[in-house]
């Protein structure tokens, strides 16, 4: 198995070294008043966008991507960091963005450069901040890589930054308040624009097609609490990818993704030339995704517009009708993840994972808490402390190198169920929520999984093949920030290929340069009120 992954490994770094093409990029992070559905309130932009500006490159590239920390609302979050959500940073842990596991934030005033090479991988991914709750302020956008030889090329005909689709919740209080609230979202908002009941008729995204073509429709859950089902009025979707992996065509007429998944979906406008109602509607908790939705009291909430050329200039009348779900085990991968060689049936650790919450409130993991250590978890490998020391306690599971690991997550914790989101790494689903079937044949392949209701044992399956610390958490990012998660410490004992990975001075600086603030060192909801 070790020759197997280390040829893969060459063979990608040749492949980028020949053809990788710098993909530079200028981050600048302000604070901002906007009205996405109408009512006003302070955010965290990139670039004074909502979303931020979508990120676009080709496979085997290399993204730069230069941020600048002007954030001076203490309201909110001032520390802040980018997570590129999908990505492996294989050789590049220390750019995965995620305070306090491989970085400290980046202090207002301040700047931090991440690059790092994009290689196999392709598909519809996005970047959001990976400090405190932060990103449900505003900070996430689409980041999309294109592949010149895509096996589902001949399926369609139009796949450009209009047929990126990013899907979201909004609230009215800034996030640290709305996490002190237990506050649900007030609206959805579909590209950045939605609307609220007690509202008024404030703009909806807009899609344009052109009758007869097939659109590539990729779309990203970017919110932070709410899974979605995504649908357009009286038109079939047919599933290509799922969290960057391509698959068999699978044609539904829903498609649920919870928080931080995404999915590309073909469109063909094959319909009479008008509007359409285009739906994000939220999945109720304690439910599976394709059993109950909540819906909207207007067609005009939840909603954006498909709007066939020659169509008139309206608001579509068209109504929602149930149909056939994208069902997770019925997905088929078209390549398979792991090596013919791995027997899945005979994983080398298995970890099982059981979600609670203590008297506080607080979620754990195995009866752990997961609160964010002093030191990010990336330099305490690189100095080489034991890996069972490793802070927190409890936090951090050490792994061996090149070994199938298997994780399951017992359904049915309080306000589930909860999207597990694996950083480093994609996964194969072997055991799907809301079904006790097994498939260690061709299993879905994903990066984020829903862990199910009650009696739901999902268990899924990787190799240790990514020397870092990656996280696992619940990507409800209100969960996170109550403590939902630990560290795969992977490879702990390699610390000098860990310290042999690009790490700039500004990376470098970041620990030293937040110990020193004296102001705006809010990175955890608790310091909140007394910074």
């Amino acid at each position: 198995m070790t020759r197997i992954i280390a040829s893969l490994l060459l063979s990608a770094t040749w492949w980028a070294s020949v053809h990788a093409v710098t993909r530079e990029h200028t981050f600048v992070l302000t604070n901002k008043y906007i009205q996405p559905d109408g009512f006003n309130r302070s955010s965290v932009l990139v670039n004074g966008q909502f979303p931020g500006p979508l990120i676009t490159a080709k496979k085997g590239d290399i993204l730069d991507v230069m941020v600048y920390n002007e954030l001076t609302d203490k309201t909110m979050a001032q520390g802040t960091s980018i997570h590129w959500h999908g990505l492996f940073m294989t050789h590049a842990a220390a750019q995965d963005g995620v305070n306090w596991v491989t970085q400290c934030p980046i202090a207002p005033g301040d700047s931090h450069q991440y690059k790092f090479e994009i290689g196999h991988q392709t598909g519809t991914h996005w970047y959001h901040s990976h400090v405190t709750t932060q990103y449900c302020d505003g900070l996430r956008g689409p980041l999309i890589i294109y592949d010149d030889h895509d096996p589902h090329k001949q399926l369609y005909d139009v796949d450009d930054a209009s047929t990126v689709i990013t899907l979201g919740d909004w609230n009215h209080k800034v996030s640290p308040a709305a996490f002190y609230a237990f506050a649900p979202p007030d609206s959805i908002v579909i590209n950045g624009l939605g609307r609220h009941e007690k509202g008024p008729k404030t703009p909806l995204a807009i899609v344009n097609v052109e009758h007869g073509k097939r659109y590539r429709l990729r779309v990203i859950n970017a919110g932070c609490l709410a899974g979605f089902h995504f649908s357009v009025d009286q038109h079939e979707l047919t599933a290509i990818e799922i969290d960057g992996q391509n698959i068999r065509p699978y044609t539904a007429k829903i498609i649920p993704l919870y928080t931080g998944q995404r999915a590309s979906v073909i469109l063909t406008a094959n319909r009479p030339i008008d509007n359409y109602w285009m739906r994000s509607r939220s999945v109720s908790r304690g439910q599976l995704p394709t059993s109950i939705v909540l819906p909207a009291k207007a067609d005009d909430l939840h909603s954006a517009i498909l709007r066939y050329k020659g169509a008139p200039i309206r608001e579509p009348k068209t109504k929602h009708r149930p149909g056939p779900f994208l069902i997770e085990h019925r997905i088929v991968p078209l390549t398979q993840l792991l090596p013919k060689t791995v027997d899945r049936r005979k994983p080398d650790f298995s970890i099982h994972l059981n979600i609670t919450v203590n008297d506080l409130g607080f979620f754990m993991v195995n009866n752990h808490t997961f609160h964010p250590p002093p030191v990010p978890v990336l330099l305490q490998m690189m100095r080489g402390t034991d890996p069972y020391k490793l802070m927190p306690k409890g936090g951090i599971i050490p792994l061996p190198r090149n070994k199938l690991i298997e994780v399951s997550v017992a359904g049915g914790a309080p306000l589930s169920p909860h999207p597990f989101h694996l950083h480093g790494h994609a996964f194969e689903v072997i055991r799907s929520a809301g079904t006790d079937d097994f498939n260690y044949d061709n299993p879905p392949v994903r990066d984020v999984v829903s862990t199910g209701v009650r009696g739901d044992n999902v268990t899924f399956q990787f190799i240790t093949d990514n020397p870092g610390p990656w996280f696992l958490h619940c990507h409800v990012d209100m969960h996170l920030e109550d403590g939902m998660a630990i560290v795969f410490a992977e490879e702990p004992n390699g610390v000098e290929e860990l310290k042999s990975q690009w790490t700039p001075d500004t990376w470098k600086d970041l620990c030293p340069r937040w110990n020193n603030l004296k102001t705006g060192k809010q990175f955890i909801i608790s310091d909140w009120q007394t910074n």
